[in-house]
């Protein structure tokens, strides 16, 4: 086993990112105990709170993003840019040379780009892993150099050029949105009987998905059939607001939660019978663990479009269903909703397709791929 060996993780910038590397790294830690652990991201981002935080040693090199809306402003920032990856360069290369790892492996972020070009470069066994169904730029140009490239979902191998066979392991799922039980969640939260619509538009909230989920919550309240939970985000305090002018009491009718955070989603999702959310990589496999159908309004301020392409990935399946947000409107939410739940047969069978896309083991998957990693390197695995 991988007991004795350096693994140096490449994560960051988001959650998206950080979380599936910190759930394979503490999968090694539980089986190698003897096996050191390093994560490289940036001073600024969320890598230097979560990773510490989760117990691991962390270190950090200065990088950042091109912009690519051309301004006089964004010019002078990738100018900026551009120096700091010359200087990245070297940085990554002090840390590899310093901790010596066996294996270097990236989840993302800008971070990335720099230490595993390097550590190819060092001829270190090295591997990225992709969380979109639409790779982004950084991880396009690596997969050419490194010698595993591990996916989330098998759309995105035909979008790579990758000079070895790609490999599908699914992403990291926690393991209490696994286990969470559907009645027992469903008794925590008080719920009736009465179908629950769980709804949100992310950490910062969406105005339009908050616009169009009031319409929907408003045209369905006086029917008294269908209980609403919905998280409205950091910017959509004024959510409540509406509601009440649109003649819902959110605070006195008990079958209409709205909170700004989700901050107990493996409760939530396990007592949810239809989800209406983004389409982020980690959302989606959680999603597809429990087998819920959902409607899917994909973020359009993400790079590449890349949750378009996570949402047609079920969408292909009939395992969700799509509206874009430039067709978003109140009327075509509350038909799609309309033609999910007053079908049955067709609400379950979305999610039903949804939990055959799902991969449950993740993270041994990736394990094993670190574990061929070490041993191709001619090192022993004890």
């Amino acid at each position: 086993m991988l007991n004795k060996k350096r693994i140096l993780f490449a994560a960051g910038g988001t959650g998206g990112h950080i979380n599936p590397a910190l759930a394979v790294a503490g999968l090694i830690r539980e089986r190698c105990p003897d096996a050191e652990i390093l994560f490289v991201g940036t001073c600024e981002k969320m890598e230097a709170k979560l990773v510490p935080a989760a117990g691991f040693d962390f270190k950090t090199i200065n990088i950042s993003g091109f912009q690519r809306k051309l301004s006089l402003k964004n010019i002078k920032r990738n100018i900026a840019t551009l120096s700091k990856l010359l200087k990245a360069s070297s940085q990554a290369k002090k840390i590899i040379l310093d901790f010596k790892p066996d294996t270097v492996v990236g989840f993302g972020g800008y971070v990335s780009g720099p230490v595993l070009r390097m550590a190819a470069k060092l001829g270190i066994k090295t591997a990225i892993h992709e969380q979109n169904a639409y790779p982004g730029v950084t991880n396009k140009a690596l997969a050419k150099k490194v010698d595993a490239v591990m996916l989330t979902v098998k759309d995105a191998e035909k979008l790579l050029d990758s000079k070895n066979p790609c490999i599908v392991t699914g992403l990291p799922i926690r393991g209490e949105i696994v286990k969470a039980d559907r009645d027992f969640s469903r008794a925590e939260l008080g719920l009736d009987d009465r179908p629950m619509i769980l709804s949100m538009g992310g950490s910062l909230g969406s105005r339009a998905i908050n616009e169009a989920m009031a319409e929907l919550i408003a045209a369905k309240h006086n029917e008294k059939k269908y209980c609403f939970h919905h998280a409205f985000g950091q910017y959509g305090r004024w959510l409540p607001d509406l509601l009440r002018e649109k003649g819902v009491d959110p605070d006195g009718e008990k079958e209409i939660t709205v909170r700004e955070y989700i901050d107990d989603m493996h409760r939530c999702l396990a007592a949810a019978d239809l989800v209406i959310c983004r389409a982020g990589a980690s959302t989606l496999s959680e999603i597809q663990a429990l087998g819920k159908p959902s409607i899917l309004i994909p973020s359009p301020n993400v790079a590449e479009n890349h949750q378009y392409h996570n949402a047609m990935a079920l969408v292909k399946n009939n395992a969700a269903v799509i509206i874009q947000e430039k067709d978003l409107t109140p009327q075509r939410l509350i038909s799609e909703f309309d033609n999910l739940m007053k079908n049955p047969e067709r609400l379950r069978k979305t999610g039903e397709n949804a939990r055959k896309m799902a991969i449950y083991d993740a993270s041994e998957r990736i394990f094993n791929v670190i574990d061929r990693l070490v041993s191709d390197s001619g090192q022993s695995l004890t």
